[in-house]
């Protein structure tokens, strides 16, 4: 098994460990700051892992199918915390968990069909924002609540713009069914 899909398995493992500090208060006054130090370093995994396999040519399958389930676990289960906690509304994880059920059908029906579809700069732009919201709500300073209600609506309108982008680009790929 080659690095970055050694990553991709230790941001799955963090996943559990983030959550229980995000839940319980494991770590006393600490716990928050804590869940926020394993929620960047998983994120940053991610960041690393797709350069290393791109640059060392380390691409498998295995990483093309879990590297974004990694993600999409580690991104939900933050969003489930903050819900939990109440940080967070549950109607704005409902249109974001929404969204990446419906890009993950879209993109087994394209590859049932032996098409690729890659990631656009509106997806990419929708994960550091959702990524950037979750940590300001974990840190939940209270001089930045406006701006960190700022980022979760810019996170949600890039949710949904992603979406818009992702299902006009790839329209042909549910006519195109065999």
């Amino acid at each position: 098994m080659n690095l970055p899909n050694k990553l991709t398995i230790l941001r799955v493992i963090m996943i559990p460990v983030f959550v229980l500090f995000m839940l319980t208060g494991l770590g006393g006054a600490a716990s928050k700051w804590i869940a926020l130090a394993l929620f960047i370093i998983a994120s940053l995994t991610d960041l690393l892992d797709g350069h290393l396999a791109r640059k060392h040519n380390l691409v498998t399958n295995f990483g093309k199918f879990m590297d974004p389930l990694a993600d999409k676990l580690l991104v939900c289960a933050a969003m489930i915390c903050l819900v939990e906690n109440g940080q967070l509304p549950s109607w704005i994880v409902i249109v974001i968990i929404s969204r990446e059920f419906i890009i993950s059908g879209f993109r087994l029906i394209a590859s049932d069909n032996g098409v690729v579809i890659a990631a656009s700069y509106w997806g990419k732009f929708k994960t550091v924002f959702q990524m950037i919201m979750i940590c300001m709500m974990i840190a939940d300073i209270t001089v930045f609540s406006i701006l960190t209600k700022i980022i979760m609506w810019i996170a949600l309108i890039l949710t949904v713009v992603s979406l818009i982008d992702y299902l006009i680009k790839n329209k042909d790929v549910i006519r195109e069914q065999k």
